[in-house]
């Protein structure tokens, strides 16, 4: 005769508790596991292809059942991080995060500067352009003069 189980579910909990180190561990586990293959589950046939399928064969076609018989064959795996890792790692992002801020501050000043000094080299052409034209003018209105003095100059006084 088959011999019975003494709890319902399939794999037993005790297996499951003797794959992670607490209760919680495994819920936590399970249901984040249960959610990718419903996830996967309700992707089919659009193509994403981002959430891993169900690592094991299955009678039942229930996620969270699936996920905790991936547990049970050691498909399913956490990695718990230390936690002077995870502030080693924190101060690295921190660190990182102030370079970039810098990094675009400066190019930000850069990219400012830049289109001042633009702006500034067009009005600096703009003025030049101005005075050149006024010195043209001005050497216009000297030969002019000059030549007006010429003409003055060559009356004779006296023919009058």
């Amino acid at each position: 005769m088959a011999q019975g189980r003494n709890t319902l579910m399939d794999p037993p909990i005790e297996d499951l508790l003797d794959k992670v180190d607490s209760k919680f561990t495994l819920v936590a586990l399970g249901a984040a596991r249960a959610r990718q293959v419903n996830s996967y589950y309700n992707s089919l046939g659009e193509g994403l292809g981002k959430v891993v399928p169900p690592q094991v064969a299955s009678v039942s076609g229930k996620p969270v059942s699936i996920a905790f018989e991936e547990i049970a064959a050691g498909k399913a795996t956490y990695t718990r991080i230390d936690p002077e890792e995870e502030a080693a790692l924190a101060a690295a992002a921190a660190e990182n995060a102030a370079e970039d801020t810098v990094l675009s501050e400066l190019v930000s000043d850069d990219v400012t500067d830049v289109v001042a000094n633009r702006i500034v080299d067009d009005e600096l052409a703009d003025v030049v352009a101005e005075i050149v034209a006024e010195d043209a003018a001005d050497n216009e209105a000297v030969a002019e003069a000059e030549i007006e003095l010429f003409d003055v100059g060559d009356e004779d006084p006296t023919a009058s």
